[in-house]
């Protein structure tokens, strides 16, 4: 486990409540994390275990009942909603199990959407979605539309999506499952070279072990706690 000082996350007693009386559950009931910069991070768990709700809260995508939660030195608490949507526009990316592209856009296109938001003008956005497809070995379909790629190159699209702001952190919800054995280790290869060679946070939940194992660390989260957290044995 990491020290607080060095920690670009950190989550303190944290937890979330759904509903109220008889039908109030706890996803998360007082759990604490620390992850570095740099670190690579598999979260497991089955469902309802609170693995999605921890990585929602992580992403400003949800907010805890209680608790405190620390991003590069900032109480994200203490932000406005518009602040979180700066926090996650500048330093966070966000790869989903289901690529979440438009379907009538190239590739490219695709690419920039988080660059409009951050106001570049068009040559440069551009400029620079080609070197983010680039990256992940899509050039040549940079005009395609998604219904033209298969589900290994949709996911590689969301990748270049996620990466083209240089993020600090990505958030990789189950990135490899729709994908089978052979695109699943390519996806899972380009993850960990952004990792290893940019020094790109990752931190991704997953249901399967061989993925996880790409991972420096695991999480496992059982029933609303983490119920283990230990280095990964990684790949051969």
């Amino acid at each position: 486990m990491s020290e607080k000082s060095n920690s670009l996350i950190t989550l303190r007693d944290v937890t979330k409540v759904y509903g109220k009386g008889d039908a109030k559950t706890y996803a998360l009931q007082g759990i604490n994390l620390d992850i570095k910069e740099g670190e690579f991070v598999a979260i497991m768990g089955s469902s309802g275990s609170g693995k999605s709700t921890a990585m929602n809260i992580i992403g400003c995508l949800d907010n805890p009942t209680d608790g405190s939660y620390t991003f590069n030195g900032v109480d994200v608490n203490a932000l406005d909603r518009d602040q979180k949507a700066l926090l996650r526009r500048h330093y966070l990316g966000f790869i989903f199990q289901g690529f979440n592209l438009l379907g009538r856009t190239s590739a490219l296109e695709n690419v920039e959407l988080p660059l409009i938001y951050r106001g570049l003008n068009r040559q440069k956005r551009r400029e620079v979605s080609g070197q983010a497809l680039e990256k992940v070995g899509l050039n040549e379909v940079a005009h395609h539309t998604p219904a033209e790629l298969s589900g290994g190159q949709q996911q590689r699209v969301a990748i270049a999506r996620a990466i083209v702001t240089n993020p600090l952190v990505i958030l990789a919800d189950e990135p490899t499952g729709n994908l089978d054995s052979v695109k699943s280790m390519e996806v899972m290869e380009l993850l960990k070279s952004f990792n290893q060679e940019q020094g790109i946070t990752i931190i991704m939940v997953t249901h399967e072990e061989d993925m996880a194992a790409y991972a420096d660390r695991t999480v496992i989260f059982k029933d609303g706690l983490i119920e283990h957290d230990s280095v990964s044995k990684g790949v051969a």
